[in-house]
C-alpha cells in the first residue's frame, strides 16, 4: 500500500513538472514575440527637377543721383540764406543772397573803365592813341566786366537742379571761407551700387529689373534697373560695379539706407525638396537628407548643397537626384544603412 502510494505520488510530481515546462517554454515563446524590434516608420516626398529662376541677392547703400555744393566762386559774406536742411527746392530758385557791396564798387570802376575804353578807342581811331593805350584800356575794361558777371552770378546762388537740401554750414552774417553754403541732392531717382561676383559678368545686361529691400522698410519691395554696367573686374574681389536706378517717385528711399539689390539671371532646371526633409549636423553647418530606397527598404544618409530657399522648399545643386525619395518625417533616430518601415 506504501509503495503504490509513492508511486502514485511520483506520478503526479512528473505530470507537474511536465506541465510547469511546458508553461514557461509558451511563456518564453511570448516573450520573444515581444522582443521583436519594430522599425523606424517614416514619410516620404520625392525630388523632382523643375525650372528654378536663377538669383543673386547683394547689397550695397543708396545714394543720391546727383550732389551739388553751392558755393561762391569768391569769399564774400553771406546776406541771406532762404532755405534749411530737408527742404525740397526746384531748379532755377534763388537758395542765397551774398553782400553786394564789393559788386558795387566793381560796377564803379567798371563804368569809369568802360569810358576810359571809349574814349581812347575814338582817339585811336583818328591816331590821337597808340596801340599800346589801346590795348591797355581794352584788357581792363573786359577784365573789370569778367570780374563784375562772377560777381552777378555769385552774389545770387541758383539752384542748378531738383532736389532736397541736405546740409547747411553757415548762418546769416558768415563769411564764406570754402566750404559749401548748402548741399544739394537730386533724390528722384536714387542709384545703388553693387559689387556683382564675375561669374554674372556675361549674364547682367543693361536695362535688366531687380528688385530691392532696405532694412527701414521691412514689408516693402522696391522695383529699379541696372543703368550702368562697368567694364573691369577688380583682381582683388573679382567683381564688378554695377550701377542700379530707384525711380523714388515717393521719396521714400533716402541716401545713406542699406540696401539689398536681387539681381535675376535667368531660369536653369534644378532638383527640388521639402525643408522637412532637410537636416543641420550638429557641431557644422553642414545640411544633409535621408535618402530612401524602395529596393531593400533601407535609407542612406546624404549631404546636400543647398540653393535658395522656395516657401516650402529648397533647391539643392548637389547630394539628391531627380525622381529620389528623401524622408520628410521620422529622421529621429535614423543613422546611414538603417532598414525603415515606409508609411503611406
Amino acid at each position: 500500500m506504501k509503495k503504490i502510494f509513492l508511486k502514485s505520488m511520483f506520478a503526479i510530481a512528473t505530470v507537474a513538472m511536465v506541465s510547469c515546462g511546458a508553461e514557461q517554454k509558451t511563456a518564453q515563446s511570448e516573450a520573444q514575440a515581444e522582443e521583436v524590434v519594430e522599425l523606424p516608420k517614416i514619410e516620404v516626398a520625392t525630388a523632382e527637377s523643375r525650372p528654378i529662376s536663377q538669383e543673386a541677392t547683394y547689397t550695397g547703400t543708396v545714394e543720391a543721383k546727383v550732389v551739388n555744393n553751392i558755393a561762391p566762386q569768391q569769399p564774400l559774406r553771406i546776406k541771406d540764406i532762404r532755405v534749411d536742411v530737408g527742404d525740397r527746392v526746384k531748379k532755377g530758385d534763388l537758395l542765397v543772397k551774398l553782400d553786394t557791396s564789393t559788386l558795387v564798387q566793381i560796377k564803379t570802376q567798371l563804368d569809369n573803365a568802360k569810358s576810359e575804353y571809349e574814349r581812347t578807342n575814338e582817339l585811336y581811331q583818328f591816331g590821337g592813341a597808340s596801340k599800346s593805350e589801346w590795348d591797355s584800356r581794352r584788357m581792363q575794361y573786359e577784365m573789370l566786366q569778367t570780374n563784375y558777371n562772377n560777381l552777378v552770378e555769385n552774389t545770387t546762388l541758383i539752384s542748378p537742379i531738383t532736389g532736397i537740401v541736405t546740409a547747411r554750414n553757415y548762418d546769416n552774417g558768415d563769411m564764406y571761407a570754402g566750404q559749401p553754403v548748402l548741399v544739394i541732392a537730386q533724390i528722384r531717382p536714387v542709384k545703388i551700387m553693387i559689387n556683382v561676383s564675375e561669374m554674372l559678368f556675361s549674364k547682367v545686361r543693361r536695362g535688366m529689373p531687380v528688385t530691392i529691400t532696405l532694412d527701414a522698410y521691412e514689408n516693402d519691395v522696391f522695383n529699379g534697373k541696372i543703368v550702368r554696367i562697368y567694364p573691369t573686374i577688380n583682381p582683388a574681389t573679382h567683381t564688378f560695379q554695377v550701377e542700379v536706378s530707384v525711380p523714388n517717385a515717393n521719396e521714400k528711399v533716402r541716401p545713406g539706407m542699406f540696401a539689398r539689390v536681387t539681381l535675376p539671371y535667368g531660369t536653369k532646371n534644378n532638383v527640388v525638396i521639402p525643408d522637412r526633409a532637410v537636416q543641420k549636423l550638429m557641431g557644422s553647418g553642414d545640411r544633409y537628407v535621408f535618402v530612401y530606397n524602395p529596393a531593400d527598404g533601407k535609407v542612406r544618409y546624404s549631404k546636400v548643397e543647398l540653393g535658395r530657399r522656395l516657401d516650402a522648399e529648397y533647391e539643392v545643386y548637389s547630394g539628391v537626384e531627380s525622381g529620389e525619395m528623401v524622408v520628410v518625417k521620422g529622421h529621429m533616430g535614423l543613422t546611414n544603412g538603417a532598414e525603415v518601415e515606409l508609411v503611406k
